[in-house]
């Protein structure tokens, strides 16, 4: 797959924030080679954050993010500056613009507090270096550097001073190939209904195919009303089995025990997240009471189908399953309460389209409110009482229900 082609919730994600006309749209811009910011002398030019997928050496593949000034005013400022601090969520490395010839303001001050308190790599950009000398102060003059957007001067040394921020590679925690051994056969169940997109398949599966690919596995397709005959026809055993959550039921019947079984929500939840507080969160499931309130939350925008699983299956499901007259809030995108205490459950999706930083940032936000969250794939598997088979190849995890 070519680097131009990496989903961007695998990007690096590059943020970068500032006031208004300090030339935070100029110094992409610069950055990139390219006009993908409108620059204006007018303050308040970008009003809501602008993201752009690219490749810029020495980073890689990157999605750039140009945010709204956080000194903008009025109502709808006050909206557009809440819109950039939720970008900091998601982003990797933080790039804070600064006017040389007005310094650094209290503002800018309490941003890099902000940084640091998230633990989040930075850099401190004075721009308009040819208008003046910046005054650097001496306890982040590592993370500083003088540019001239206009003129050119150091661009090349501040993309290197980025690519410097990113964070020493950590152990991934692969997606599916450490389940697998090379010219192992995996079973991908499918299914294509009117909530289906037309014509491709969605990411997770997408993403699936290619690290089995990658493993030296084998990868088959099929639907889940032809599982059976796609077995039948095989020349040897199986060695994994991935189904989309909502054919969990019907696969679970149709694959043999002795073939590992799980979903692509479950994967995602190891992948990005964290399987075992989702596990954990889908017994709560057997807790809830009449008028509790559950929140279903998905990472992506789509519009809705007439059986959509978010908003029409999984409520259906759960009010089947507990029997209980449960109130339902929904968010998707970059919609997620800071505020979950009126909630006794979180179901997110397998988040699929939020890079790792974010979906982490989400659960952080459940766990330090002591509400807890589980994913799609997670809850559908137990309620339909499939989840420990669901997790076999996670034994460390199993072991959680046999608690």
């Amino acid at each position: 797959m070519s680097l131009n082609h990496t989903p961007s919730s695998e990007r690096l994600h590059i943020a970068l924030f500032g006031k208004r006309n300090v030339g935070k749209s100029s110094v992409i811009n610069a950055i990139t080679n390219q006009q993908l910011s409108i620059v204006s002398e007018y303050e308040g030019t970008t009003t809501d954050p602008v993201y752009k997928a690219m490749e810029i050496l020495p980073m890689g593949p990157v999605v750039l993010i140009d945010t709204a000034g956080l000194d903008d005013e009025g109502s709808l400022g006050a909206l557009r500056i809440q819109k950039t601090y939720q970008v900091l969520n998601k982003t990797d490395i933080a790039v804070l613009i600064v006017d040389s010839s007005k310094g650094m303001a209290e503002l800018d001050l309490k941003l890099i507090a902000r940084f640091k308190a998230k633990k989040l790599p930075f850099v401190v950009v004075f721009n308009k270096s040819d208008l003046c000398t910046p005054a650097i102060p001496h306890d982040i003059k590592e993370h500083c550097i003088a540019v001239s957007a206009k003129s050119g001067t150091n661009i090349p040394e501040l993309r290197q001073l980025i690519a410097n921020q990113i964070p020493a590679s950590q152990p991934e925690v692969p997606l599916v190939a450490d389940l697998l051994e090379p010219s192992d056969l995996a079973v991908l169940v499918i299914p294509i209904d009117s909530a289906a997109p037309k014509g491709r398949l969605i990411l997770p599966q997408q993403q699936t195919i290619r690290a089995i690919l990658e493993a030296e596995a084998i990868s088959i397709v099929t639907k889940e009303n032809q599982l059976k005959e796609t077995l039948a026809s095989l020349g040897k055993k199986p060695k994994l089995v991935i189904t989309d959550s909502q054919a969990f039921k019907q696969v679970a019947a149709d694959t043999p025990p002795d073939v590992l079984l799980t979903s692509f929500s479950i994967l995602f939840a190891r992948y990005k997240g964290n399987l075992e507080l989702a596990v954990q969160g889908a017994k709560i499931l057997d807790t809830l009471k009449d008028n509790d309130s559950v929140l279903i939350s998905e990472g992506c925008t789509h519009h809705r189908q007439c059986d959509d699983i978010g908003t029409v299956k999984l409520p259906r499901w759960i009010h089947n399953y507990t029997k209980k007259d449960i109130n339902f809030a929904f968010t998707s995108g970059t919609e997620f309460s800071q505020d979950l205490s009126k909630y006794k459950l979180i179901i997110h999706c397998g988040g699929c389209m939020l890079n790792e930083r974010e979906m982490k940032h989400r659960i952080a936000i459940a766990t330090e409110q002591q509400v807890p969250i589980t994913n799609y794939g997670t809850a559908i598997a137990y309620m339909n009482g499939i989840l420990k088979r669901s997790v076999e190849a996670f034994p460390h995890i199993a072991m959680q229900l046999e608690r």
